[in-house]
């Protein structure tokens, strides 16, 4: 066996699961299976095949940064709660100490 009983009950402790004796059980079973399969997949010969990020290729296009909608300042202030001249007022939120 990859994992042990005791393995799974001090991990499960540290992840805060309370488990019944039947999911210990099932999930040692469970873990065992999955390290099983990663050991098989560590044994593989992978020279030469390069490393991704995805499984698939992905086609990511992008597209030109173009000036497009252009608001005004009064446009772009008009529902502003509070202004000065041309920003937006806001509350100060930090406090400068020497």
């Amino acid at each position: 066996m990859k994992i042990s009983l005791e393995e799974v009950k001090e991990t499960a402790m540290l992840a805060r699961l309370e488990l019944s004796g039947d999911e210990l059980g099932r999930l040692v079973r469970e873990l065992d299976s999955i390290l099983g399969y990663m050991e098989t997949l560590a044994g593989l010969n992978v020279d030469g095949v390069e490393p991704t990020t995805h499984a698939v290729p992905l086609e990511l296009p992008l597209r030109a940064d173009e000036l497009s909608l252009h608001l005004d300042l009064d446009d772009a202030l008009a529902d502003a709660p509070c202004r000065q001249g041309a920003f937006f007022e806001v509350p100060k939120i930090i406090e400068v100490t020497e």
